[in-house]
């Protein structure tokens, strides 16, 4: 839970910065209140899915363009240089998913994937952070992107895209609070 806590606090300082540009402040609080009301209203929760081996060697960054279907399904691109963005709730992992199925407004799809895994994997408890962990997964994008809005090599054409995009992602954040 202490790294669950890290994380959403490195994401707010991170994007302090964006307040105005990419992120509305409104947003940014009610996001930040929520999280933090969220963590502190839940910490049995999270505790119990520690001992109960929910956290995992995760994928880390499972999202519609790391998964391809061939004959099979093939997810790759997973986050190998930082493995406290990897190991992870297994319940994040497919919010994660699930909230860019959204994003590209497969609303239908992203229930069926979740209640697929609730029923597979015998996990009801992921409902009860489904919200949370969308709000963050969206949240994480519309920081990467903002980050982008940074890198000199972007041309300034195609930031105008990414302000866009991170704003988006924000907004996404925001509907799950």
């Amino acid at each position: 839970m202490d790294i669950i806590r890290h994380n959403c606090d490195e994401n707010f300082a991170q994007t302090e910065k964006y307040i105005g540009l990419t992120i509305f402040r409104a947003t940014y609080e009610r996001i930040k209140s929520y999280t933090d009301d969220f963590i502190r209203s839940n910490t049995r929760l999270f505790d119990k899915r520690v001992r109960e081996g929910k956290i995992r060697d995760c994928h880390g960054d499972l999202h519609a363009a790391h998964v391809c279907f061939t004959d099979d399904i093939c997810i790759y691109d997973c986050i190998e240089f930082n493995d406290r963005f990897r190991y992870s709730d297994t319940a994040s992992e497919i919010a994660f998913l699930a909230m860019d199925l959204d994003r590209y407004q497969q609303a239908g799809l992203s229930r069926h994937l979740v209640n697929t895994y609730v029923g597979l994997g015998h996990d009801e408890e992921l409902l009860k952070l489904l919200n949370f962990y969308k709000c963050y997964r969206a949240y994480v994008r519309g920081k990467v992107e903002s980050f982008k809005l940074d890198d000199p090599y972007i041309p300034e054409e195609e930031k105008t895209k990414v302000l866009t995009t991170a704003r988006s992602y924000f907004k996404l954040a925001e509907s799950y609070v």
